[in-house]
């Protein structure tokens, strides 16, 4: 079965098909011309004339439209495109995550320049139509099984309402509703807590009981999986209001105990479970990525920023605390707001300037010795002496970022290939913080199940360097919970 089809597809729908690709498949993931295994791929006309028009802008999709573009021309000193060329006749980079059938076997690319007949409804010209009408076209022919592709929502309704098979491109895609939470609750004895807190360790074995349970209909019972770096609450079977939290250390077999802090992270202390998490894996110097996920207001990013600057300006960790949002979606272009880049930067900027504001004030920051400037002036200093650095994530490709702690927000903003290319610039002693909320997305591409962000969590989990907690309860004020609960 393709990578493309749902686990719904019927058991009797087997055999070659043929999946007409959409532009924005190949702009979201240029490698997607080689994941559909033994079936054959074909690329509408319309589509080449809209990477041609793409391949121009200097942001990622101009980038995927160039590498796409690349892709097919290798194919095309191996044999004609029009015809249908196997791609294994060329070499693929190992990051494009090319996929042959269980047999070995693999289909073709090929590129459609008919001139279709459309059916009434969309015999108005334009690119969605005429790209439409090839997967129309040969839907229409005996024998043939023809899929339409495509990450645009209308596109997809305007294809199935005319009888065509139609899917989103599911290759990077995972299920929302399971995501990994970064924890889980048992039921443990008195004296398994007690252990816990007294020796500073506990080896899993001794909870392994606990982490048996029965499925919803009571039939069967299965082991839940503990893997590094996720939390285990334990709740005492005797007394609610006797509890610990424990972390699988890594790679290791045993829990260490998580304690509330002594003293606030740069003003800030944590206010419910969750949050002590995030502080524990945030302020651990070995792990070296974390992703957060969270509604509006339960903290995400206030605490990545308190921990970022008690690493960086205050136990002196990092050289430099980096600060990055997408410009939405990644990458577009900055020039139609008024000003300078810094003037235009600070716009996106605002939410991350509000949270440094907070923390650099005496309210978010009780402890510290107030200074005679305000927090703006602050932030200023450390931004000209070259310690806080914010940027759009624009600029990030091709840089090396080592020995600092980057944060990236709004990171469920971003596509799969975008995190990889942003994680992939993470040098030597840096720390990436990637947080977000799935259920707030801009990108008119993605959804809870594929953006970037998800796909990190569910792909990164189990990897010792690798933390994720997500954050339920808000915090930010009794309104602000009301809003994400009610509206």
């Amino acid at each position: 079965m393709s990578p493309a089809a749902t686990e719904t597809t019927p058991a009797t729908d087997e055999g070659v098909k043929h999946f007409v690709l959409d532009t924005n498949v190949l702009l979201h993931n240029p490698g997607a011309l080689f994941v559909f295994q033994e079936n054959h791929v074909v690329i509408p006309y319309p589509v080449i004339e809209e990477l041609d028009t793409m391949k121009r802008r200097e942001d990622d999709i101009g980038r995927s439209a160039r590498e796409c573009i690349r892709h097919l021309d290798k194919l095309r000193e191996t044999g004609e495109l029009i015809k249908g060329v196997r791609w294994d006749t060329v070499d693929l980079p190992s990051n494009v995550g090319a996929s042959t059938a269980s047999n070995g076997q693999v289909g073709t690319i090929a590129i459609d320049v008919g001139d279709h007949a459309r059916p009434h409804v969309i015999a108005a010209d334009t690119p969605d139509n005429r790209i439409i009408a090839v997967a129309w076209s040969l839907n229409q022919k005996p024998d043939t099984r023809a899929v339409f592709v495509s990450k645009d929502l209308a596109a997809r309704i305007k294809s199935d309402a005319l009888g065509i098979r139609t899917e989103d491109f599911e290759n990077q895609k995972i299920d929302a509703d399971r995501l990994y939470t970064g924890y889980l609750e048992i039921d443990a004895a008195r004296d398994t807590i007690d252990d816990l807190y007294r020796d500073r360790m506990l080896p899993i074995e001794q909870i392994n009981g606990s982490l048996t349970v029965r499925d919803n209909n009571g039939d069967e019972s299965y082991t839940r999986e503990l893997t590094p770096n996720q939390f285990v609450i334990l709740k005492d079977i005797e007394d609610e209001a006797h509890s610990g939290i424990g972390r699988r250390l890594a790679d290791t077999d045993h829990l260490i105990p998580v304690t509330g802090q002594k003293k606030p992270t740069f003003g800030v202390m944590a206010r419910n479970v969750q949050q002590t998490m995030a502080l524990d894996l945030l302020l651990d110097d070995e792990i070296k990525m974390i992703t957060l996920l969270g509604s509006a207001g339960t903290g995400k990013t206030l605490l990545a920023l308190a921990a970022g600057m008690a690493k960086v300006f205050t136990e002196q960790r990092y050289d430099k605390l980096l600060v990055a949002r997408p410009i939405m979606p990644m990458g577009r272009d900055i020039g139609y707001l008024p000003g300078d880049k810094d003037e235009k930067l600070g716009a996106w900027m605002q939410p991350i300037f509000d949270n440094l504001s907070y923390l650099m004030s005496t309210r978010g920051s009780p402890n510290q010795n107030a200074e005679s400037i305000g927090a703006e002036q602050r932030i200023d200093k450390l931004i000209g002496d070259g310690r806080l650095v914010l940027e759009p994530l624009t600029y990030i490709r091709g840089r090396s970022i080592p020995h600092q702690f980057m944060i990236v927000d709004e990171a469920q903003n971003l596509t799969p290939h975008e995190v990889k290319t942003i994680a992939s610039r993470v040098g030597e002693g840096a720390k990436l913080i990637l947080t977000g909320d799935i259920g707030q997305i801009d990108n008119p591409y993605l959804d809870q199940s594929s953006n970037g962000l998800s796909y990190t969590v569910e792909k990164m989990r189990g990897i010792g360097l690798v933390g994720h907690v997500t954050l339920s309860k808000s915090e930010r004020s009794e309104l602000a919970s009301l809003a994400a609960k009610l509206l």
